[in-house]
């Protein structure tokens, strides 16, 4: 071991990974975490947005801390772990003289350096991708039993991660597209897929959520070539940092010698062309292409170890870099170093405010997961997120967190009332008002289902109750939303709606209701879809209906 990893490098990496629990230990949680601890408060297969790979996590973390560290102690160990195989990745025995180099290079990755400390998907997905490599590497001088196991598993760790993990495996695969007749690499997959099946059973029964929101229902915007294409080069940039030129410049100049370092080559340009294609359909958000990191970090150190003039610049660089990242790092921690507000800051204040002026009972949260998670974090109070027509579905879309409120006395919290029983403000100035609701009922999972006519105008329209209760009808009132091109919703309007069985009051538990109606007139130029909602008990709409395209 001590052949491998010189005693700087362990000196150095328990630096590294006590700032790190440290960082977690005193920063306040950000939006998507408290969103993926509300994740691991139930733990399944999947769930809305993401493979369950960090509910995993944060669930492993709590079993030995409490708060911010309990979401975030296996961050800390996956990073150091990923320092321990880039290291390994590199074969150069120049390297055990520029330890120092290797660590400021790689912790000037502003993503990776992040997701030292953040629990987000992409922190697994950076893990498992090194020792996806790694295993991969060994496979190429040996195709071991024991490799050709741990590929298998570490295949299906990476699609549990995250979706996008699909890119490695596939990108990886095609720079040595014989594997394909390689009976070793086919028990790998095998052994993938066969422990993957139970995320694939939990899409099934979920109606593949995750899968339909992704490509077909997240909203979109008309392209625009700044916030687009230019974005994703910006993006490409950001996610390295103050060390790109040297790192891109290093990548560029790099000769496939082996299978391996040409799998490293298709990993870069496959995961940047696939998103820059996209970019011309979608914003692409920057720790899309993170799993370019891998492959940059070991193609930078090597050609540092190889090129003198390099190695002096990204050290130089590499130092600012290690200066601003832990000057941000401090900001994160303690917001007056620099004047701008965080997602880290505040949230113990605002949770606190507005859980004394509720006096501590449920609050929904009109169309936000972030501020519902958030809010149940710091408060302990039950705390939901109810989504109507203007915004999307998330996870409190498909789990039971209706039940935990239904007939409560809650607090309905919405950013949009001008006035209400109470107020509160977060530390970016936003007001937020809400209103006591004695006994809250919600009925969101109630399902829409449109038929376009063979004949004539009207639509059929049957509405399934899955709710182990039956429903009075006269609390059920029907909208239709209509949406552009990019399904932005612009225009609501009441839906007049005629039931085929008139003298029928109560939509039973788990049964249908027929109606028929007739699309109203928009006002609203060309709309491009309509989507069915239902308002219970005077709430906004819900999204009850799926997006359907007007012909």
């Amino acid at each position: 071991m001590s052949q491998k990893f010189p005693r700087l490098f362990f000196i150095l990496l328990a630096v590294l990974f006590a700032l790190n629990l440290l960082q977690a230990s005193f920063t306040e949680l950000i939006y998507d975490e408290a969103y993926y601890w509300y994740y691991a408060q139930d733990m399944a297969w999947g769930y809305f947005d993401h493979p369950p790979m960090v509910a995993f996590l944060i669930k492993l973390s709590s079993l030995l801390f409490n708060g911010e560290l309990g979401v975030r102690l296996m961050s800390t160990l996956l990073s150091a772990g990923t320092y321990v195989l880039l290291w390994l990745l590199i074969d150069n025995p120049k390297k055990k003289d520029y330890v120092v180099h290797f660590f400021l290079l790689v912790f000037s990755f502003t993503l990776m350096n992040a997701y030292g400390f953040l629990t987000l998907p992409d922190t697994a997905l950076l893990f498992f991708t090194a020792l996806f490599l790694w295993l991969y590497k060994c496979f190429l001088k040996d195709e071991g039993i024991i490799t050709t196991i741990g590929l298998g598993l570490v295949m299906a760790a990476l699609m549990y991660s995250k979706y996008h993990a699909v890119l490695v495996i596939l990108f990886v695969f095609l720079s040595n597209y014989k594997l394909i007749f390689n009976k070793k690499a086919w028990l790998a997959v095998i052994l993938a897929v066969m422990c993957y099946t139970p995320h694939f059973v939990w899409l099934y029964q979920n109606d593949f959520v995750s899968i339909t929101f992704h490509l077909y229902e997240r909203p979109n915007q008309a392209y625009k070539f700044d916030e687009f294409t230019l974005g994703f080069f910006l993006n490409n940039i950001v996610i390295i940092g103050l060390l790109f030129y040297w790192v891109y410049g290093a990548f560029f100049k790099f000769k496939t010698t082996d299978k391996f370092s040409k799998a490293l080559i298709y990993l870069v340009y496959g995961i940047l062309i696939f998103f820059f294609i996209s970019s011309f359909n979608r914003r692409v958000q920057a720790q899309w292409t993170i799993a370019i990191s891998i492959p940059l970090a070991i193609i930078a150190f090597n050609h540092l170890l190889q090129n003198a003039s390099s190695r002096k610049w990204m050290y130089r660089i590499g130092l600012v870099s290690l200066v601003l990242l832990m000057y941000a790092r401090a900001w994160m921690i303690y917001q007056p170093l620099f004047p701008m507000f965080f997602e880290t800051h505040g949230n113990r204040e605002w949770t606190e405010e507005l859980k004394t002026k509720s006096g501590g009972i449920p609050v929904i949260f009109e169309n936000s997961y972030r501020r519902s998670s958030m809010y149940e974090f710091y408060s302990g109070v039950p705390a939901i997120s109810l989504n109507n027509f203007m915004y999307r579905k998330n996870q409190y879309s498909i789990d039971g967190s209706e039940e935990r409120v239904r007939g409560e006395k809650v607090l309905y919290v919405s950013q949009y009332r001008k006035s209400g029983d109470i107020s509160y403000m977060h530390m970016d100035s936003t007001v937020f008002h809400g209103i006591y609701i004695d006994d809250f009922q919600s009925y969101r999972k109630l399902e829409c289902i449109v038929e376009k006519p063979e004949t004539g105008i009207k639509h059929s329209l049957k509405v399934y109750n899955p709710y182990p209760f039956d429903i009075p009808l006269e609390q059920l009132k029907y909208t239709i939303s209509y949406s552009n091109e990019h399904k932005q919703v612009k225009q609501m309007r009441s839906l007049k709606v005629e039931n085929t069985a008139p003298q029928q009051s109560l939509l039973k538990s788990k049964d249908t209701i027929s109606y028929n109606f007739e699309l109203p007139l928009s006002t609203m130029e060309n709309p491009s879809y309509f989507r069915i909602g239902i308002s219970e008990n005077n709430l906004p709409p819900g999204l009850n209906g799926k997006p359907i395209k007007i012909e």
